[in-house]
């Protein structure tokens, strides 16, 4: 493993404003990117902040992130960066935000439960997703390959708990497509390369709460397939642009949700479920690769790690 760059400044309570979740007082949050097969990890940044779900913008060059409600840009190497991208007046954002395919926009998902759209290099957000008598919330995870429709999971809390379903929405804004009947938990849900499938975890078909597994179906929720079958809880599914393959993270079984600081693999599959294959083992779970995260060229990995220092 190669360590390039470590920066550890902790920011003053009072300028973290939006997160309730913080690092252990000898924890880090690691920014990793690791080859396709697993071979070369390296650590690209390191610091004190708690940081979660980047993006590799298409041009190669940064990874976007996540942290205390703001979004935040640094290079590849680790060597520039981190820089805020603007996103005010909306600022209390969610961990969720997905790059349009042609690198110039970014959609993003607030606190507020709306999907927001703008410009990559920062601007004034316009909202996406539409309002709802019912109060559904929307949580976005992917964008089609042409850029013209959003992935995301709408949720619903009411006395009897939490629903949820996978959905779409054109990304210029418009009708929502529910593509799920909201009879169990489902999450994650991402575009395939070809845009054929829409890949997500789900508990269709669990023996106890929480056991989600990947599955996948057409864009009209129709042909639904499940792709793993163990007993471990496996969660957001992330096509490489090449097609060829698939990552995931994978809890201990018995999780319920993704919570943070679970001992978790990074695993890779074959975009039918098969070939299988570790790429990493460390503590993390929450904001570890919650987003597309997959470079370019498909062949390195970007997700980020929490372990605990002596």
């Amino acid at each position: 493993m190669t360590v390039i760059m470590a920066l550890g400044a902790v920011m003053a309570d009072s300028q973290r404003p939006w997160s309730s979740r913080r690092l252990g007082p000898k924890q880090v949050s690691e920014l990793v990117i690791a080859s396709r097969d697993g071979e070369r990890i390296t650590v690209v940044f390191e610091t004190g902040d708690l940081i979660e779900a980047p993006n590799w913008t298409p041009d190669g060059a940064s990874l976007i992130y996540n942290a205390d409600g703001r979004l935040w840009r640094i290079s590849v190497d680790g060597r520039i960066g981190p820089e805020r991208i603007d996103t005010t007046p909306v600022e209390n954002l969610n961990n969720d935000h997905v790059l349009s395919p042609d690198g110039t926009l970014i959609y993003v998902t607030s606190n507020d439960g709306h999907i927001y759209v703008l410009p990559i290099a920062g601007g004034v957000p316009e909202r996406v997703t539409n309002e709802h008598p019912e109060g559904y919330r929307h949580y976005l995870h992917g964008v089609s390959p042409d850029g013209k429709t959003l992935a995301y999971v709408r949720l619903r809390r009411s006395g009897d708990g939490v629903q949820t379903w996978i959905a779409t929405i054109p990304a210029a804004g418009g009708e929502d497509t529910i593509l799920t009947d909201g009879a169990c938990p489902v999450d994650g849900p991402e575009f395939s390369a070809d845009g054929a499938s829409v890949y997500f975890n789900s508990e269709a078909a669990a023996t106890r709460p929480g056991h989600a597994q990947i599955f996948r179906c057409r864009p009209d929720g129709a042909g639904l397939e499940q792709l793993t079958h163990d007993d471990r809880v496996n969660w957001f599914p992330h096509a490489a642009p090449d097609g060829t393959i698939f990552s995931y993270i994978s809890f201990p079984p018995g999780t319920e949700g993704h919570p943070p600081d679970r001992d978790v693999i990074l695993r890779t599959m074959a975009p039918d479920g098969s070939d299988i294959r570790d790429l990493d083992v460390f503590n993390g779970g929450q904001g570890t690769i919650n987003v597309p995260s997959w470079s370019p060229g498909s062949d390195r990995l970007a997700y980020v790690r929490y372990p605990q220092r002596d």
